[in-house]
């Protein structure tokens, strides 16, 4: 299958040729249609692939301690060593995934095959998704329509945790994709919504959504503005969903707050923080956790193990069964905001230039012919042994770091290795010279060429 990656060690996005994944107890394995790629994230993880050493470790000062550390602690040749390997292990692109199931895992009832679903899976023609992540896609809901499911769902935890009422003035700080989506759900909700951006072209596509938009630079100031807009009270809660690195930001949106007023981080800005701002008038500041509750909690995520509802309302999946609802029922229109489909064979048109996209949202669209193979040839080397060949079950940081190198020194001949997602597999392939890269083990205990 062909799937997007991106190189933090060259810089390179790519499309590789990769096995399918198998699907695993407790998830659905689907069948791509469409994806939706977030300029905002992807656009940061693209740039960070392509900066030099010194710029990544300028960017990541808390990677650059732990560096320091561990070379106090093991010396330097194998810090350096460790840095590099995991360089050299290509990130999956994209988390906003629709398709059609195509087989489930052990234990999962809601999804069967040939459902329509949304998840957070990869820019891959094949994903297998754990259930918690996986919605159901209303009949009448189109591909790319459901495929702003998951990215909604971040400014709806955003709004979530803002917790607006009926006729609050809310702000919207960034109308980017998440700002747009954000300033439109609240004014599905009842709220009288103010949103301002450094793009024109977002802050007219607001307007027509209803929302009260402005561009700071045209000589309105967002404190100003926002106080002639609410009788001098401020704004009952601000939204931030821009990424810059400026403190200014955080700074105004505490001055255009009224008092006991609420500010949820969505984005990424500067946080330096001026206590007298939020101390005098009592403010509450909180940063957005991703879909919602349930993000980055493995018994949630990869065990199926649900929150209870009636005490954890609105988890990931439910937010994400909501956004559907919303475009469903019109609450939430999103195909206005398309600004491209291209097919995956072309993602350069997307990606090529992605630091200066002025896009609102670009599709992926897939091939509706391609096949699970869950084996790749990587090399056309031919292996010639009379002892036998080796086959590999597992590509993680022993086989890495302590099994291959190992190998490699004794010249053994290695025929496939094996891995769960085929990426670090096939990352592992082509370092060494290793015929087949596969996600399906019987494959080696199959070979009679291994032994």
């Amino acid at each position: 299958m062909k799937q997007i990656l991106q190189s933090f060690k060259t810089g390179i996005t790519e499309l590789a040729e990769l096995p399918a994944p198998k699907v695993k107890s407790g998830q659905v394995l689907i069948k791509t249609t469409r994806s939706l790629v977030s300029l905002g994230t992807e656009r940061m993880l693209v740039e960070f692939g392509k900066a030099s050493l010194i710029q990544k470790a300028r960017q990541q000062p808390d990677k650059v301690k732990m560096v320091l550390d561990k070379i106090k602690a093991e010396g330097l040749m194998p810090t350096l060593e460790a840095v590099f390997n995991k360089l050299e292990q290509p990130l999956p692109l994209g988390y906003c995934n629709v398709g059609k199931v195509i087989a489930v895992g052990k234990g999962v009832t809601d999804f069967k095959v040939g459902d329509r679903v949304a998840s957070n899976g990869q820019h891959a023609e094949f994903v297998s998704v754990p259930q918690n992540l996986v919605a159901h896609i209303p009949d009448n809901v189109s591909d790319e329509a459901a495929a702003f499911t998951v990215i909604g769902s971040i400014g709806l935890q955003g709004i979530r945790l803002v917790q607006p009422t009926m006729g609050e003035t809310i702000v919207v700080v960034g109308l980017g994709l998440i700002g747009l989506l954000t300033a439109e759900m609240l004014v599905a909700n009842g709220c009288k919504v103010i949103g301002y951006d450094l793009d024109d072209k977002k802050v007219a596509i607001a307007k027509e959504k209803g929302i009260i938009a402005f561009n700071p630079l045209k000589g309105n100031d967002p404190v100003k503005f926002v106080l002639e807009n609410t009788n001098n009270i401020g704004a009952d809660g601000v939204i931030i969903s821009a990424s810059a690195k400026t403190n200014e930001i955080i700074a105004q949106t505490a001055q255009m707050s009224r008092k006991r007023g609420r500010i949820v981080l969505v984005g990424v800005i500067g946080l330096n923080i001026s206590r007298a701002d939020f101390y005098e008038k009592e403010l509450s500041f909180q940063v957005s956790c991703s879909y919602g509750p349930g993000r980055y909690d493995d018994d949630y995520e990869f065990k199926g193990i649900d929150y209870p509802l009636p005490f954890v309302r609105w988890t990931e999946k439910r937010n994400f069964e909501t956004v559907l609802q919303l475009i469903s029922s019109d609450k939430l229109g999103v195909e206005e905001l398309i600004s491209e489909v291209v097919s995956l064979d072309d993602f350069e048109k997307i990606y090529g230039d992605i630091g200066n996209s002025k896009s609102i949202a670009s599709i992926i669209k897939y091939d509706e012919n391609s096949i699970p193979e869950s084996t790749v040839k990587v090399t056309d080397k031919v292996i010639v042994n009379k002892s036998g060949s080796i086959g590999l079950i597992g590509a993680g940081n022993f086989t890495k770091m302590t099994l291959l190198p190992a190998l490699k020194g004794s010249n053994a001949p290695i025929k496939h290795i094996v891995s769960s997602g085929g990426v670090n597999g096939t990352a592992l392939a082509k370092k060494h010279g290793i015929a087949q890269s596969t996600t399906d083990y019987d494959v080696v205990l199959d070979d009679d060429d291994v032994s």
